[in-house]
């Protein structure tokens, strides 16, 4: 045991002596470097430009792996459709256009309400858009709405909370089963 520490300790001497380079000695490593090919020093081999194309590839997916590449990109093409939805261009307005739209009167007897709103397909059944208008003390709420040629389902909403068809109109209710109320404008 004693001997292989005097050995360890002499090789350890050994190495702790600085190394004195030759002359000449970078010249003649550079030179066998330079003799190398280039791969083997660590510089890649120079492939095709457009090698990788024609490789054949393998992938390896678990099924966990292909559900949740399948949800992402269900989320990316539903999220594409709402962008799109949301850029959809109106038809341009032109002056015959203009010239057909109609004020529409929507009136609705509520006399103990608070506030009352028309919603339908012409403001995106939004509550806040709106809003009736009323005389003090009569209960009559009333707004009118310009609207081009077509046909619009509508329904009140009477404070904030209770839809409500209107009576005077013919009526049907949504996919949600809430009442609505149709009008037509002109001819359509």
């Amino acid at each position: 045991m004693a001997e292989d520490s005097d050995s360890l300790e002499r090789i350890a001497e050994a190495l702790k002596e600085p190394v004195r380079i030759t002359p000449g000695f970078t010249g003649r490593v550079m030179a066998e470097i330079d003799r190398l090919p280039p791969h083997a020093v660590g510089v890649p081999a120079v492939e095709p430009p457009v090698s990788w194309s024609r490789r054949r590839w393998t992938i390896r997916l678990s099924p966990l792996g292909g559900l949740a590449i399948a949800a992402g990109l269900t989320a990316v093409a539903v999220a594409v459709g709402r962008l799109a939805a949301r850029l959809s261009v109106e038809p341009p307005v032109t002056r015959a256009t203009v010239e057909l739209i109609q004020p529409t009167q929507f009136v609705l007897v509520v006399p103990k309400a608070a506030s009352v709103a028309v919603v339908g397909d012409f403001n995106d059944w939004n509550v806040s858009a709106t809003p009736l208008l009323h005389a003090d003390g009569d209960g009559v709420w009333w707004v009118t709405v310009p609207l081009a040629p077509g046909r619009y389902r509508y329904s009140f909403v009477v404070d904030g909370k209770t839809w409500v068809s209107d009576p005077e109109a013919p009526g049907a209710p949504d996919e949600f089963g809430r009442p609505n109320s149709v009008v037509t404008i002109g001819g359509s």
